[in-house]
C-alpha cells in the first residue's frame, strides 16, 4: 500500500518561504508522476506542481510560477516543494499525491488534475498572514 506523508507546513507571513516534503513508501512499480495539490475550503482542489518519475520534467500552475519549485529526490523516495515569495492566497491545505506512470507522455497534459492521481497525502496546512 502506498503511503504519503506530508510535512513542512506552518504559519509565515508574506513574502517568507517553506519547503513542504512529502515522504512516500509502499509502492512496488516504477518510480510514479507526482504533484502538489492545494485546496481551501469550499474551493476545488488546484494542481500547482507535477513532477516526472525521474524528475526532469517539472510543471506549475500560472499562479505560481517563478515562486514554486517541485523537485524529488529518489533516492530518499521524497517529493519537495519549495515555496518562496508566499502570498495570502498561497493559504491552503496542499497535498501531494502520486500518478502511475501509465500516464507517460500524456503527463505533461494531464498532471494537474487530481483525478489522475491514484494515493494521496492527508496534508499539510499552509497559512500566509499579510
Amino acid at each position: 500500500q502506498v503511503q504519503l506523508v506530508e510535512s513542512g507546513g506552518g504559519s509565515v507571513q508574506a513574502g517568507g518561504s517553506l519547503r513542504l516534503s512529502c515522504a512516500a513508501s509502499g509502492y512496488t512499480y516504477s518510480r510514479p508522476y507526482m504533484g502538489w495539490f492545494r485546496q481551501t475550503p469550499g474551493k476545488e482542489r488546484e494542481g500547482v506542481a507535477g513532477i516526472s518519475s525521474g524528475g526532469g520534467s517539472a510543471y506549475y500552475a500560472e499562479s505560481v510560477k517563478g515562486r514554486f519549485t517541485i523537485s524529488r529526490d529518489n533516492a530518499k523516495n521524497t517529493l519537495y516543494l519549495q515555496i518562496s515569495t508566499l502570498k495570502p492566497e498561497d493559504t491552503a491545505t496542499y497535498y501531494c499525491a502520486a500518478a502511475t506512470n501509465a500516464l507517460g507522455v500524456l503527463y505533461s497534459l494531464l498532471w494537474s488534475r487530481p483525478d489522475e492521481y491514484t494515493y494521496w497525502g492527508q496534508g499539510t496546512q499552509v497559512t500566509v498572514s499579510s
